[in-house]
């Protein structure tokens, strides 16, 4: 997945994408090259919203020249913080709304319609007063094993706050002061939710302190925060700021993370998984499954196709399975059995973990010779295969993706999770990376950052998730035409279960959150029909509790771009190249999918204009 949880949507607790279409002024204007109206609204937006987001001007590398102040700064999330956030919205929406869309042409009508439904959205949100909501979405618990402050400031400073020099460590160090407010925000605002009734799940909070004590357990100065910081400084020459940072540690970010534990252990929780139980619950999940799929689809309708793609998928599998002699059990059944064979499983130690890490690096350089028959861009695309964070690991996402900064000076980084080796039975490891990283999310990241003047502000710093991650499972299936499994029916049965797992989330996040189905009924449907772990499954299910609907939109995203790939294909006849259609795709940055035929029937005008 692109890590919404982590990256562009929630980087610090869920407010940190309220600036969802701030970019660099010039960034706006260059972006929307025909209509100066409009150019100049974007440029007013984005002027307003970037100081919303200072984390989001980090991790893009914007947070320098003019906007370098931002590099100290963490987001708001008091209550004041909050308003200004959709004060902000609701000016940029009315300015959006001066200009007249039916004037538009060509990106700027993918401009246009993207700004406007991220900033609608946000307006949507506002009438559930509970939980973070943003231009992406929602979710609705402030804390749980992979939201908040305790499990994703660390990383953020060590991996993308830059120490090039005395004003970058100055920036860090203003920044480690400003960690101990966000995790006291977040505590009020957990204890107010409960208040109204909002409570995660007893598995969420059960799992979401025993991180929490890990990270406690570990003595302040040898916490990330501190060794990051004193790494960085001593190859620099610069002071030795071990010290300073110590003690706020110790006197601020220890007791802070303190007081949120007891926050935690005050909830009276029990086992109910869906957002069912929430005030409003029925439309605040609707609400959820709008903002992650980018479309009206019920949850019922999404239910529907889940089981029917499932099927579908699970017969193609039952053939490559019979041809490798693999004809006992239900389809789920053998491959839960390959999964954990263990001709396929890496030794559970750090040489087989660095074996992954190799495996998914070697997938990557096979792939970048076959990317010129799917994209005329010529993209350099640099990734760098990294393991999830231990420290982290319990409730991060199995695979993730963070996009390359638009300086050029930081790769996209492709994490894997590495905390058990059956996770990645290594038929699995090739459909990951391509998902992951190439044509996946690295290839349509890469040409957000290689080519910042021309793309919307809005795609450098909102991923729609169903765009993005129907994208990268797009991506999947492009590896597969291009035949890189010809000589690997397991590599190709790897392909088809990560795409029948994505056809399952679509029946276990709705089963959930609208059939008040259990956590343990999700748990063994998904174990049955994929045949995963029970240890990955569980992680999966527990990441839809925490995050409702986003994990609807990878299948949804799929579909629609699959439809219409069919349609330029049967009305452009000989002239249709996928490239072409692959191109167009790539080069809005991403857009809702109501959006997605406009970009489609303006690509084949050009095609057919020669």
């Amino acid at each position: 997945m692109f890590d919404l949880e982590t990256s562009r949507r929630q980087l610090l607790g869920g407010v940190a994408a309220v600036g969802a279409l701030a970019a660099l002024p010039g960034a706006a204007r260059a972006a929307t090259g025909s209509d100066p109206k409009l150019g100049a609204a974007l440029t007013t937006i984005a002027t307003a919203l970037l100081q919303r987001s200072p984390e989001q001007a980090t991790l893009l590398g914007m947070d320098t020249g003019a906007n370098a102040a931002l590099a100290s700064r963490l987001s708001d999330l008091t209550p004041a913080g909050e308003t200004e956030d959709r004060r902000t919205w609701a000016t940029a929406k009315a300015l959006l709304e001066t200009v007249p869309r039916n004037g538009l042409q060509g990106a700027d009508i993918n401009n246009y319609d993207s700004a406007h439904w991220a900033l609608s959205i946000g307006a949507e949100g506002a009438r559930f007063p509970y939980g973070f909501t943003s231009t992406s979405g929602g979710i609705p618990y402030v804390v749980s094993q992979q939201n908040g402050t305790y499990s994703q400031a660390a990383e953020f400073l060590d991996t993308y706050h830059r120490v090039e020099d005395a004003a970058g460590a100055d920036a860090y160090m203003a920044r480690l002061g400003q960690v101990a407010g966000l995790l006291n925000e977040e505590s009020r605002r957990i204890a107010a939710d409960a208040g109204k009734g909002v409570v995660p799940p007893d598995f969420i909070v059960s799992n979401t302190l025993g991180q929490q004590a890990e990270l406690r357990r570990v003595p302040a100065a040898q916490s990330k925060f501190v060794t990051s910081i004193a790494a960085r400084a001593k190859r620099l020459g610069l002071a030795d700021p071990t010290a300073a940072a110590t003690r706020i540690v110790e006197t601020a970010i220890y007791p802070a993370l303190d007081a949120q534990m007891a926050a935690l252990k005050a909830l009276k929780t029990n086992s109910d998984a869906g957002v069912w139980k929430l005030p409003d619950g029925e439309a605040y999940y609707q609400f959820l499954l709008k903002s992650q799929t980018t479309t009206s689809l019920s949850a019922a309708e999404i239910h529907a196709t889940g089981w029917e793609q499932n099927r579908a998928i699970e017969a193609e599998m039952d053939t490559i399975l019979k041809s490798q002699g693999l004809t006992r059990g239900s389809v789920g059944e053998r491959a839960a059995a390959l999964t954990s064979d263990k001709r396929f499983l890496q030794p559970d130690s750090d040489a087989g973990r660095a074996a992954v890490i190799a495996k998914c690096q070697s997938v990557l350089d096979a792939m970048r010779p076959r990317l010129a028959r799917m994209s005329k861009l010529g993209l350099k695309a640099d990734v760098q295969v990294k393991r999830v964070p231990v420290d982290i690991q319990d409730g991060a996402g199995l695979g993730y993706m963070n996009f390359a900064s638009t300086d050029g000076k930081r790769p996209a980084i492709y994490y894997i999770n590495l905390k058990r080796m059956d996770y990645w039975p290594e038929w699995t490891l090739a459909s990951l990376t391509a998902h992951e990283g190439l044509p996946g999310h690295a290839w349509q990241g890469a040409y957000l950052a290689e080519h910042p003047d021309v793309v919307s502000p809005v795609a450098q710093l909102i991923g729609f998730n169903a765009f993005v991650e129907g994208w990268a499972l797009y991506a999947e299936q492009l590896v597969d035409e291009d035949g890189f499994y010809a000589d690997d029916p397991f590599g190709r049965l790897g392909y088809l279960n990560a795409q029948r797992f994505r056809a399952v989330r679509l029946i276990v996040d709705t089963g959930m959150h609208a059939m008040k189905w259990s956590r343990d009924k999700a748990i063994a449907t998904m174990v049955a029909e994929t045949g995963r772990s029970v240890g990955s499954v569980t992680s999966e299910i527990d990441r839809y509790c925490a995050s409702p609907g986003q994990a609807c939109g990878y299948k949804i995203g799929h579909n629609e771009i699959l439809k219409q790939r069919a349609r330029a294909r049967a009305m452009l006849g000989p002239k249709y190249d996928v490239r072409d259609f692959n191109d167009a795709l790539v080069m809005t940055g991403g857009v809702p999918l109501a959006a997605l035929s406009g970009v489609v029937d303006r690509m084949m005008a050009r095609v057919q204009a020669g």
